[in-house]
């Protein structure tokens, strides 16, 4: 058979059957083992890693390769989705993977079965032109963790490859980061990402009584006062500005007629490259010491899995990528930073990494859906990225 002559890979025959895996996290549910058949099939050297760690559901993940040599690019994703909910609210059942209207419908058509349907499409194709003969590897890393706690998953799997000495070079990221149109932004950084507890002590008492206790409400407004009085900052060249969010604040106390002991608020900080997790720390501690004065008694703890950001900058990687997607779509995508975190935040300690997929507009909800012919784009936006990238980097 010639090289015209070779069947297309369809990404979305590829990503129905992955929706048809009601894989909802830690399941695997059938969807790496289609993978691995699939790649397999077409000459990848596949693994199946299966991770563990106390008090934690073992996981399920997959690395794929094709090709001995460097350089190595790598799509990374994920085929576990979040649970669907009460399915009666959907319009089709969430794991039938229905087309309708031009439409595919399921949980992870667009987180991201769908991404991963369209690069695996565009790599074989790209392999399939070249008669195997590539100038370097293309490899595949999935998950089946990046919805749960990501403990047994993408971080673990890198390491499992560094220790293998199994080197990627470059990777992308399928995330859904098309904002309103398919190509119209890639995620080139992420802002970090650290969370805590604040606590204001007190002393339980009658309400009727005050002098007999110590009321730590006050303080805790105090407290939260002087943390957000100021922004953090005004942003950098590539991120948005640092934000820090109070996303509770609890007494436990459902008495109308008893002070409370302690007061505790729970936040979040989304911050960019003028500050690391140590000195983000000490900055909050700052503030909550000078609110506090002498007067209010407070503690604070932070969550320990905190996440830097980091910036894969713009060079020849990124405008390859670019490029690719401008082909392939007819949009110059926008640089972007900005939203939550994602798996890239491990990646990019290992090589460069950008984030690229759909449009994000319905993931996690009910009736999740892609177009079908924007699953066809993605895919000949990666192969156009796979094409590219070899022209550059290839040896």
């Amino acid at each position: 058979m010639t090289k015209s002559a070779l069947p297309a890979a369809d990404p979305v025959a590829i990503a129905r059957a992955l929706i048809r895996c009601p894989s909802v996290t830690p399941e695997e549910a059938g969807a790496l083992d289609y993978l691995a058949g699939l790649l397999g099939d077409h000459g990848f050297a596949v693994h199946r890693v299966r991770l563990t760690a106390p008090d934690t559901p073992d996981v399920e993940n997959l690395y794929a390769r094709f090709g001995t040599k460097g350089p190595n690019l790598c799509f990374a994703g994920h085929t576990d989705v979040v649970p669907p909910g009460d399915e009666v609210h959907w319009r089709f059942p969430p794991f039938e993977a229905a087309i309708h209207g031009g439409m595919l419908y399921g949980r992870g058509a667009v987180d991201m079965k769908g991404g991963v349907a369209a690069s695996v499409a565009a790599a074989l194709d790209y392999i399939a032109a070249q008669d195997g003969a590539i100038p370097g590897s293309i490899s595949f890393l999935i998950t089946g963790d990046e919805e749960g706690p990501a403990i047994n998953g993408t971080e673990k799997l890198l390491r499992w490859m560094a220790d293998r000495d199994e080197r990627i070079d470059h990777c992308v990221l399928g995330e859904p980061s098309s904002r309103a149109a398919l190509g119209d932004m890639v995620k080139i950084g992420r802002r970090g990402s650290l969370s805590g507890t604040i606590t204001v002590h007190g002393r339980q008492g009658h309400v009727g009584y005050p002098h007999l206790a110590e009321n730590p409400v006050p303080g805790m407004v105090r407290l939260l006062a002087g943390l957000s009085a100021e922004p953090l900052d005004r942003g950098s060249e590539h991120f948005q500005a640092s934000n820090l969010e109070v996303v509770s604040v609890d007494v436990g106390n459902p008495a109308f007629n008893v002070i409370p002991a302690e007061a505790r608020a729970r936040f979040n900080v989304r911050f960019n490259d003028l500050w690391m997790p140590g000195t983000l720390r000490a900055e909050i501690e700052r503030r909550l010491t000078a609110a506090a004065g002498n007067e209010v008694r407070w503690s604070v703890d932070f969550v320990e899995r905190s996440s830097d950001s980091f910036l894969t900058a713009p060079g020849e990687f990124v405008d390859l990528v670019v490029a690719a997607i401008e082909a392939a779509t007819g949009r110059r995508p926008e640089l972007s930073t900005t939203g939550g975190t994602s798996d890239a935040r491990f990646i990019k300690d290992y090589c460069p990494v950008i984030e690229f997929g759909a449009v994000g507009t319905s993931m996690h909800a009910v009736d999740e859906a892609t177009p079908v012919d924007e699953l066809a784009a993605l895919a000949r936006a990666y192969h156009g990225i796979i094409a590219r990238y070899f022209e550059t980097f290839g040896r």
